[in-house]
């Protein structure tokens, strides 16, 4: 496995990126290779004081870059203006054969512009979408998507279904992943034109073990495994869940606290397990599934311990071949038009 790692990009980078990269070598096999593509300055200082053995070192290879794309940038500019920043060079490097998976925390809509002119995508697959594991009370469940396409075709909301399912089989332990269509009711006649498109291609294509339409209220019942949604959809559902989370640990936390400091004392490792638990950071980062290689786009506040999961999930993808799986499950499918649905029953679904 040969990881490309943004180093310039995130809120904490470079420190925490390589930090996070110096504490992923207890998950590398010897022939595995981690390449920091950045500053070379920056990342040979890092490496000096790493702390790592010299043969350790052997595993990490400087990728020199000159320009860094910061969150503000517009993504296409952004690629078209600074060949030379480190989210260019590695999907260039992806698309060489060079790496096997990219990972970067900087501007998401630049890691999906790169990875989609570079990359381009899978053999089959319309347009990629992000993936992102929700942590809940009775396990994980994948979203998708959550950024990269905001006006998706009822086309794309099937393939992102097979897509997620495979990711979910292959890197979260699933088994026949159960798969919801995110929408304003479970009835069959509710939602956009889109999603009840959507919803007949899903029904009719074998591959899917589609459960029907869910509600927001439905990601943490545990009624799905996978959840499709739009682009919009999805990264509103991910920041409120986000904030919300946050937001209930610090509620509890105070009031805790205010009514009885000793119980809080008792109480902190319960809460610390519980964080842990459902911490966004714990799932490293999310793929871009899709894209002719594999790419992981985190948040752009990772840490350390975001980044060294990232790295393991990296691996996961390259070691089960994930992409491989989901070709598989696409050109099996049930062939429809890019448009399918969004002009009544000619969608190549089965007639009610």
């Amino acid at each position: 496995m040969r990881a490309a790692v943004d180093v310039m990009g995130g809120d904490k980078a470079p420190n925490a990126i390589l930090k996070g990269c110096w504490e992923a070598i207890s998950l590398l096999s010897p022939e595995d290779r981690i390449l920091l593509v950045g500053d070379e300055t920056v990342i040979r200082h890092g490496l000096e004081t790493s702390g790592l053995t010299d043969e350790q070192k052997k595993q990490y290879i400087v990728v020199p870059t000159t320009e860094v794309v910061t969150m503000d940038d517009s993504p296409v500019e952004a690629i078209r203006n600074k060949p030379n920043s480190s989210i260019s060079v590695m999907c260039k490097m992806a698309a060489k054969g060079e790496a096997d998976v990219v990972v970067s925390a900087g501007n998401t809509g630049a890691c999906v512009a790169a990875a989609q002119l570079r990359m381009r995508t899978l053999k089959g697959v319309s347009r990629p979408g992000i993936a992102v594991v929700v942590p809940t009370f009775h396990g994980p469940v994948i979203l998708c998507d959550v950024g990269a396409n905001i006006t998706p075709q009822p086309k794309h909301l099937e393939q992102y279904a097979l897509m997620a399912a495979a990711y979910g089989e292959a890197v979260c332990g699933m088994s026949n992943p159960r798969v919801g269509l995110m929408s304003i009711g479970e009835e069959d006649t509710k939602g956009t034109t889109v999603v009840k498109a959507a919803r007949k291609l899903m029904r009719d294509e074998p591959a899917i073990n589609f459960v029907g339409n869910v509600e927001g209220r439905d990601i943490f019942k545990g009624v799905a495994d996978v959840v499709i949604c739009d682009g919009f959809v999805g990264n509103i559902i991910l920041k409120f869940t986000e904030g919300m989370a946050e937001g209930l640990f610090r509620a509890i936390g105070a009031e805790v606290a205010e009514a009885d400091p000793d119980l809080m004392l008792k109480f902190a490792p319960i809460m610390q397990r519980m964080y842990k638990r459902f911490d966004w950071q714990e799932y490293g980062g999310a793929p871009l599934l899709g894209v002719g290689g594999y790419c992981l786009i985190l948040h752009g506040k990772s840490d350390v311990r975001a980044i060294k999961n990232a790295i393991r999930v990296a691996k996961q993808l390259v070691t089960l071949k994930v992409n491989e799986r989901i070709v598989e499950l696409i050109e099996k499918g049930v062939p429809v038009a890019e448009d399918a649905g969004l002009g009544g029953e000619g969608n190549g679904a089965k007639p009610q």
